[in-house]
């Protein structure tokens, strides 16, 4: 890449009387800096991007001048250090005189206005230096100019240079005054305001509207003097009257429709800093076309947040767009975007065109509740039909903010929404609570004669003691079962009044009346053995006694399964025993004659045994240290030495040390 650079800067040093070869050597030049991102910053450390510079401005040939220029343009948006490095006032200077000269052509002009759009776009330094050298009014000036007519050869805009060269200049005008947003520049820019009014006005044509609709959605955008200026001059009014013309043309063209969504987007900068303006609207029906615009189901998520923004601000602050909104199925629509929707932004939007309609019910039934009828006769009967009209439509208005305060609810309750378990412990917890809170009776002898009796009607017997007394074997007259049984109601009424409410209903709720089995004392133990004796099972307990059966069957399939596990688990082998070899004893001598004591070294460099590890090779060689004689014991295994062999190695080893004391000669 760098010597292609090189070859190329060459030639066009080399080739200054042939213009297409230097022309084919910048085109090849600008494709190289396209691909690689690192040969723009090569290009610039050799100084081949000042060469360029230079060739743009003395060159006599205009296609060479228009190929340089061309390239400077590629390698200022592919390097942020080359446009840093180009972003002077002295290039700006130049640009501006090849706009002026009259011998320039319109490609000529067109790529002048391209390298501009490139120095200033994400660059403040060059925004500013835009409007210090007096650029920016030539643009404007151009803005004006280039176009005869808004109708000159719109139809073949790819083909005609003048139109072309027209669409950059809105492009860099754009660029200008926004990212990063620049208010000095939108307020020159705000100069040919007028001028866009009356193109609008005359010319619906997408090829015209929209670069105008982008131009001044973004030099009004979060400029309230701009935006107070431009309703100053009926540009409101200008907008909202093609909007109503594309909307005619929206059901047989789908261009219009998108080009509506367009409109939309600049009303809606228009009217963001300052809503007070969207009164403005309200004679146009600006809400209602806006509504039908959103009802198209061919937009994207994006058109509906940019047109559902709009209505937002129309109806933030003006009543007669609120009510427009109302009329015709506005919060409906908006309620179906909320709920149906998932794109956070879409349901944020909808959210505040919500927000604007609850303000403005609460306000207007303030005002209706305050309204006084102290009239004459005369004016009296129109009031109370005005009255009557507005109470009717006031009552649909609360209508809906009702739903809208319910939506609400809803939506909080899914955020902070919770479900309370009730398990066995529970009902444990309350069958302790209330053998705690249990009151002895009045009269001990006919509470005990009273539950001895058999209950003929069990049924009248659990409205009074609240509880089905089990059937006993013994027999009475029924004169006497009778008055047993009254005497133990009015004794449990009395032991009820003494009980706290909150125990009662504990008691109440805890046990059903036609689950209460006699014989055994309600706790957590029990709790099981008295459901299943009950003879009255309600379906509550029914649902407890299966869940506590499919639990304990979890509980032995678990079992099952974890011992399963265990019985098929692999217990865990030792590692088998292996004796070193007269080899592998060798290789470990050898080893710590040329490697010392670095037994992984020694254990990568021999042939050991398969499993052999360092800390075997440590162990056999301090073992092998401690032995007298390591040469005999080399190839005797270690677990083969016997207790009689080691005291054989000592006898011989005493004789030696006896024949070298008498002086023998075969041990000198």
């Amino acid at each position: 890449m760098k010597t292609d650079l090189n070859l190329l800067l060459e030639c066009l040093k080399y080739q200054m009387d042939c213009p297409l070869s230097q022309k084919e050597a910048l085109i090849t030049i600008y494709s190289i800096c396209q691909q690689n991102s690192e040969a723009s910053e090569y290009l610039r450390e050799i100084g081949g991007l000042m060469f360029i510079n230079d060739l743009a401005k003395s060159s006599a040939h205009c296609i060479v001048k228009e190929a340089a220029l061309f390239t400077l343009g590629i390698i200022i948006e592919s390097n942020v250090y080359c446009q840093q490095t180009l972003c002077t006032s002295a290039l700006f200077e130049d640009l501006i005189l090849f706009l002026i000269k009259k011998d320039s052509g319109v490609n000529l002009k067109r790529m002048s206005v391209y390298v501009i759009l490139a120095l200033v776009s994400n660059n403040k330094n060059g925004q500013s230096c835009v409007r210090d050298t007096g650029c920016i009014s030539l643009l404007l000036q151009l803005f004006r100019t280039t176009l005869c007519t808004p109708e000159k050869n719109v139809s073949d805009e790819n083909s005609d240079p003048c139109y072309q060269l027209w669409c950059s200049v809105c492009s860099t005008l754009c660029a200008c005054v926004n990212n990063p947003q620049n208010e000095d520049n939108q307020n020159i820019c705000c100069s040919v305001f007028p001028h866009a009014k009356e193109w609008l006005e005359s010319c619906t044509e997408p090829e015209i509207v929209r670069p105008i609709c982008s131009f001044l959605g973004l030099t009004v955008a979060n400029n309230s003097y701009v935006q107070k200026y431009f309703a100053s001059i009926g540009g409101l009014d200008t907008l909202a009257k093609v909007l109503l013309e594309l909307m005619h043309d929206s059901c047989l063209s789908h261009s219009s429709m998108k080009l509506a969504v367009v409109v939309a987007k600049t009303l809606d900068a228009c009217i963001a800093n300052n809503s007070a303006m969207g009164v403005v609207l309200a004679k146009y029906h600006t809400v209602s076309e806006l509504l039908k615009l959103l009802s198209n189901e061919t937009l994207s998520t994006g058109e509906k947040i940019s047109i559902i923004l709009t209505i937002g601000h129309c109806t933030e602050v003006c009543e007669e767009n609120q009510c427009e909104l109302l009329q015709n199925n506005g919060l409906p629509l908006m309620i179906q975007v909320l709920t149906e929707s998932q794109d956070e932004e879409l349901i944020k939007a909808a959210t505040f065109v919500l927000q604007n309609c609850k303000q403005m019910t609460e306000q207007l039934s303030l005002k209706l509740c305050d309204n006084s009828v102290n009239v004459n006769n005369a004016e009296e009967l129109d009031v109370q039909v005005r009255n009557r009209c507005l109470q009717d439509y006031w009552k649909k208005a609360k209508e809906i903010l009702h739903r809208i305060n319910s939506i609400e609810k809803q939506h909080n309750e899914e955020r902070v929404q919770g479900e309370i378990f009730i398990d066995e412990s529970s009902a444990a917890n309350s069958s302790e609570a209330l053998k705690s809170h249990e009151v002895k009776p009045v009269d001990p002898k006919k509470y005990k004669e009273g539950t001895q009796k058999v209950v003929c009607c069990p049924q009248l017997t659990s409205k009074l003691n609240n509880q089905v007394l089990a059937p006993s074997l013994t027999s009475a007259p029924q004169k006497n079962e009778t008055v047993n049984t009254m005497d133990a109601a009015s004794t449990r009424q009395t032991e009820q009044r003494n009980i706290p409410r909150s125990v009662t209903e504990l008691q109440t709720d805890s046990v059903p009346q036609s689950c209460t089995a006699g014989g055994l004392s309600l706790n957590s133990k029990t709790f099981t053995r008295m459901l299943q004796r009950c003879l009255h099972r309600c379906e509550h307990h029914r649902v407890i006694l299966d869940a506590e059966e499919r639990y304990r069957g979890e509980l032995r399939r678990g079992n099952e399964m974890y011992s399963l596990a265990m019985s098929t688990r692999p217990l865990n082998k030792r590692r088998v025993r292996k004796d070193f070899t007269t080899e592998e004893i060798n290789c470990l001598l050898k080893g710590v004659q040329k490697m010392g004591n670095h037994w992984n070294l020694i254990l990568w460099s021999y042939p050991f045994q398969k499993g052999r590890t360092s800390v075997d090779l440590s162990k056999k060689y301090y073992r092998l240290q401690v032995q007298p004689f390591p040469s005999r014991s080399r190839a005797v295994p270690e677990r083969c030495r016997s207790a009689g062999s080691r005291g054989r190695w000592r006898s011989q080893d005493g004789a030696r040390r006896a024949g070298r004391g008498r002086g023998c000669p075969g041990t000198a």
